[in-house]
């Protein structure tokens, strides 16, 4: 997950405060100083660290505390409603105007991850049902255009570019000519090193010369605070403009680049979450927190599903909850949550289940439905089909070509008659729910 260190420091924190007999002026104090502590670890600045505690701290020990409402659950939910307000409140939307193309303009200091984020914003808008193109114009990094050319074939979006060509703004005229049926137009630009100066004169040129729809700037998340220094220069330059804050999985200094850009002003509309095209989710301040602090986000849950949803025949769905559940129909279902992401991060969208499995686990499981996987593909498809004939001399052969063991073949099974025997009772009877509450 992002900033998963911050994120379990925080919820530990709060699990501290829950185990409190009494929460009073000293609890709130431990409190907080729990939660500068984290903060500041995370690279975040001191004056907004101190600031955001203080904030905290005066309203968990003097407001009133609404009519049936524990105290403890008060603190809480001043916690929640801080850092949403310190990282923006409301989610700052994408604007894609219907009937018309949309050009996007992506511009970066060089290293900040700008065409992966390209390929990542093709691949999102793409996903929600929008005719999407690249064009790349830069014309300095070596290898840039193919990068990103490499990247378009992955997601099957059109690309224009010329390597030959060292003007930027005639490769983005023609890069539009070629794309005036679309939807929307992603604009990849050329970074400088470390030089901001440059940076903003071509943005305004080529801002200027193409009137794109909107000027999307990418920052490193990695470089912590100084991420302020680009989105301050970057705001003042172009009030139209917008943040992708980039490569903030695993980053111990995530938390530094949000909140020095959230602290200029200048609106964050999407987080990179990962390598793939397909980690990149828009900037949400009240689903983000609350995944951080171990409450999850079953908003984001429910889009992913949607996203890897199974299409499935109305005939084969009564078959399979009439217990015609196959081995394949089981490969279905892991494919299905493989192209959802790493089990670890779905599994912290759900209330309650954010820290409280251990990571070595949830690595296990993962490595289990990969074992799986490979052991379903070994299998003839009148096994995948017909599971019921698979004897011992099969068994020996499936675990030689995947590279199992035959306990590892016999465990899969285990699990795929106890999967087909609650498809089968879904049938018989309405399935409660079993959702575990949140912990505060």
């Amino acid at each position: 997950m992002v900033l998963e260190k911050l994120g379990s420091s925080l919820y530990e924190s709060l699990k501290k405060l829950l185990r409190v007999s009494v929460v009073n002026e000293a609890a709130v104090k431990e409190l907080v100083r729990d939660l500068q502590r984290s903060l500041l670890q995370a690279d975040v600045n001191v004056r907004l660290v101190l600031d955001l505690s203080k904030r905290i701290e005066e309203r968990a020990l003097k407001e009133k505390v609404p009519p049936g409402i524990p105290r403890r659950e008060h603190v809480i939910k001043v916690v929640y409603e801080e850092l949403t307000r310190f990282l923006g409140e409301k989610p700052a939307q994408l604007k894609l105007k219907p009937g018309k193309r949309n050009v996007f303009m992506l511009v970066g200091i060089q290293g900040s991850g700008k065409t992966t984020t390209a390929a990542k914003l093709a691949r999102y808008l793409q996903k929600r049902g929008f005719k999407t193109a690249l064009v790349c114009t830069d014309t300095f990094r070596p290898g840039a255009f193919a990068q990103l050319q490499q990247l378009a074939s992955q997601i099957n979006v059109p690309i224009y570019g010329d390597e030959k060509e060292k003007n930027a703004v005639k490769i983005a005229k023609e890069g539009l000519k070629r794309f005036q049926n679309y939807d929307a137009v992603i604009v990849d630009t050329a970074g400088r090193h470390k030089d901001e100066e440059s940076l903003i004169k071509e943005m305004k040129t080529l801002e200027k010369t193409l009137q794109p729809d909107e000027v999307i700037m990418v920052i490193d998340g990695t470089i912590g605070q100084q991420a302020a220094v680009q989105a301050e220069a970057f705001h003042k330059a172009t009030p139209i403009g917008s943040i992708i804050v980039a490569k903030l999985d695993g980053s111990a200094r995530g938390g530094g680049a949000l909140s020095a850009v959230a602290a200029t002003g200048a609106p964050i509309k999407f987080i990179g979450t990962g390598e793939k095209t397909d980690d990149i989710e828009a900037f949400d301040p009240p689903r983000f927190v609350g995944r951080l602090l171990g409450m999850g986000d079953l908003q984001s849950l429910i889009e992913k599903v949607r996203e890897a949803e199974v299409k499935m025949p109305e005939k084969k769905a009564k078959a399979i909850l009439s217990g015609k559940f196959t081995l394949a129909d089981m490969y279905e279902q892991f494919e299905a949550m493989r192209s959802m992401g790493p089990l670890n991060r779905i599994l912290k969208m759900v209330p309650g289940f954010g820290y409280e499995i251990p990571s070595d686990k949830m690595d296990l499981a993962e490595d289990q439905i990969k074992k799986f996987r490979v052991i379903i593909q070994s299998m003839t498809p009148e096994e995948r089909e017909k599971p019921k004939i698979l004897n011992a001399s099969r068994i020996r052969r499936i675990a030689r070509g995947s590279g199992t063991t035959e306990k590892d073949v016999k465990t899969l099974l285990q699990q795929y008659n106890m999967m087909r025997k609650m498809m089968r009772s879904l049938r018989r009877k309405r399935m409660p729910f079993f959702g575990r509450r949140p912990p505060f």
